[in-house]
């Protein structure tokens, strides 16, 4: 590590000594509010990158932008188009044009000395980059889903704890107050003991078919693109229904786990933990390019003996979102809406006293990040909790793969008895491509 980039680190843990715990202001914390006389000097910023600027990750590195804490220097993607787009606005909110543009991952996180970097890419490239930022001891905002298989989010995991690294997952939900009220409520038994959860996911997508071979757009590299994954022709896909290919993600069920399995696990206290057998069925074409499942349902049982459904909406009651039930009643909340309500309306007035359990309070997901940068806390999605999330998405689809019940250990995180099953906790990578390092 040079000596500036040690200096910086070094004044980024002593603002912690005037920056608070948890991030409440509705705005981004001001220089003022942090004893540094109203502006920033460039050195005293935290130095941000990026990598992976499309839509997703674009939108993010705007959150950040707003920010007169930190100064954005570099942003890294396999499309030249993106990297253009998002170096012009970086370049007119910092009113410079020194930011620079990257396409390979590793030269950008050789090159950078870099305080945090934003990371938004398709879900197959989140163990080795999300990894390799994390052994440069770069503190991270990642996307959701943690990983595309278990092994590479134990990766993750080891990575970012190895180095010490700040991790906020970009399920910004626990950083919505209606989530958070919702989860308080029902850890602190307003409808009594929870013995079963519902998670409801939206329904897979309809996309049937195999798109033609089309010519590479000029300013894409298309094999940076796949990476480790399986070496196919172009068909026009990488920008946005990827999502729709195993190869690359596991479809509505893992690209939503993030949220509404990781609320649902929130509001159990069982979110950095595992279940104990996970069982259930999916409907998935029967060829095509587009070949993630279209309808799924699996249940997760857990010591404790209370139980997670996990559904596409269409098989639930209420359709998307997170579902409590207790002795007493039931409390779910969803996006779709804005939607807290109760079997009795009384419980959503209750109050959570002073003794009882409160969660982790963040107002923006984003500014809570920053602000952990600076204070070294711990985020309100961290990638202990993110791993935990996408696992049972990830486990789920292992059982409707196999068609077997899974029997899971969630302390060692193996599954028992089943050689065949195990192998899917893992997948092939594309030479020259090595798994990350567990």
């Amino acid at each position: 590590m040079s000596a500036k980039t040690s200096n910086r680190r070094d004044f980024l843990k002593q603002s912690a000594m005037v920056a608070s715990g948890t991030l409440i202001l509705p705005q981004l914390i001001p220089s003022t509010a942090l004893g540094m006389g109203g502006k920033l000097a460039p050195s005293d910023r935290i130095v941000m990158g990026a990598i992976g600027v499309g839509g997703q990750g674009s939108g993010n590195l705007r959150n950040f932008l707003w920010s007169k804490e930190i100064q954005v220097v570099a942003v890294c993607d396999v499309d030249t188009n993106h990297n253009l787009n998002a170096k012009a606005m970086v370049d007119k909110i910092m009113k410079s044009d020194d930011c620079r543009m990257y396409e390979d991952y590793r030269e950008f996180l050789e090159k950078e000395k870099l305080d945090a970097v934003s990371i938004a890419l398709p879900d197959h490239w989140h163990g080795l980059i999300y990894s390799a930022a994390a052994n440069k001891k770069i503190d991270i905002y990642g996307e959701k889903p943690l990983s595309r298989t278990i092994r590479e989010g134990q990766a993750i995991v080891n990575a970012v704890k190895r180095n010490n690294v700040v991790w906020q997952t970009g399920s910004w939900q626990r950083s919505g107050k209606m989530y958070r009220r919702a989860a308080e409520l029902a850890i602190n038994g307003r409808v009594g003991k929870i013995t079963r959860v519902e998670v409801g996911l939206p329904d897979g997508d309809s996309r049937i078919g195999t798109p033609p071979v089309m010519d590479v757009p000029q300013g894409l590299n298309w094999d940076l693109w796949l990476g480790p994954a399986p070496k196919v022709p172009y068909r026009g896909v990488c920008h946005a229904d990827w999502r729709w290919n195993l190869d690359y993600s596991g479809g509505r069920l893992t690209d939503w786990a993030g949220h509404h399995v990781d609320i649902a696990a929130w509001g159990t206290g069982l979110d950095r933990t595992g279940p104990v057998s996970i069982e259930g069925h999916g409907v998935y074409p029967n060829e095509g390019y587009y070949n993630t499942p279209v309808e799924f349902d699996f249940t997760c049982k857990y010591a404790n003996g209370l139980e997670m459904r996990v559904a596409n909406g269409s098989r639930l009651r209420f359709n998307t979102g997170a579902a409590w039930y207790g002795e007493k009643g039931w409390i779910h909340v969803d996006r779709d809406g804005g939607l807290l309500h109760a079997s009795d309306p009384k419980i959503l007035e209750e109050v959570i006293g002073e003794n009882e359990i409160h969660l982790y309070k963040s107002d923006n997901h984003f500014w809570n990040f920053l602000e952990c940068v600076r204070s070294r806390k711990e985020t309100v999605c961290p990638v202990e909790v993110a791993h935990r999330s996408i696992s049972i998405g990830l486990l789920g689809e292992i059982a409707m793969t196999t068609g077997q019940k899974i029997h899971w250990d969630p302390i060692k995180e193996e599954i028992i008895d089943n050689p065949m099953a195990s192998r899917l906790l893992s997948r092939t990578y594309r030479a020259p491509w090595t798994q990350p390092i567990l």
